[in-house]
């Protein structure tokens, strides 16, 4: 079972995933993978995808192709990350944050707790999304084309570290998907889970690693705010 968030050391530091954790983007990102295996002649389900969503967009299509027993290489696959990034670009007009954003940044701010965004979406998917949450300055953003190798690896995250001067293990990572709790462990960060944007069960979160799960990010903001 996850341990309990008010028994879990406070951050000095707290990460978070984008798609699904700050915006409502998931099923748009669904619907984005859905087209470009198509178009590339590897139909899959929502069923098979959304477990995926949230891994390296270039692992993610070479995983769809290998269970369709049509083995792609490294080029191939880029080639289908890179137009998945285009259609969800194009489908991703007006997303919504989800709910807590605002307050839980503002608390993370009034505690003086460093942050950063640490997605494994390309940069110019990024824009609209964090546009979209409305916030006063322009986070620290860490974004697939800072590092060779995005989730489930640990890169993104060490480098958000990084930039923000923090030890990972002082880091808690915020995210809504197995990859996300998978890249917080080998990172050596607590990692965090959030239901709400989710294409997974809190269920599955825990069995990635997750040190605590909660519904919402305003659950998030009220346990910074007790403490």
């Amino acid at each position: 079972m996850p341990t309990e968030l008010d028994h879990l050391p406070l951050p000095a530091a707290m990460l978070f995933d984008l798609d699904g954790t700050l915006v409502d983007t998931v099923e748009t990102r669904i619907q984005a993978w859905l087209r470009a295996l198509e178009e590339a002649s590897l139909p899959t389900s929502r069923e098979q995808l959304a477990p995926l969503i949230g891994l390296d967009g270039k692992r993610l299509a070479t995983e769809v192709a290998a269970i369709a027993g049509q083995p792609i290489d490294e080029g191939r696959s880029e080639e289908i990350d890179h137009r998945s990034g285009e259609l969800y670009e194009a489908l991703n007009r007006s997303p919504r944050p989800l709910p807590g954003v605002r307050r839980l940044v503002e608390e993370i701010e009034r505690r003086e707790i460093k942050w950063a965004i640490a997605t494994s979406s390309g940069k110019a998917q990024v824009a609209t999304s964090v546009a979209a949450l409305g916030l006063p300055s322009q986070p620290t953003i860490v974004d697939a084309s800072h590092v060779k190798h995005a989730k489930p690896e640990p890169d993104l995250l060490l480098l958000a570290a990084d930039q923000l001067g923090v030890a990972p293990g002082r880091c808690w990572y915020v995210g809504d998907s197995t990859w996300d709790m998978v890249s917080a462990v080998a990172a050596g960060m607590i990692a965090i889970g959030v239901i709400e944007g989710s294409a997974v069960d809190g269920g599955a979160l825990v069995g990635a690693g997750a040190a605590a799960v909660v519904a919402t990010l305003d659950e998030l903001a009220e346990v910074l705010a007790s403490r």
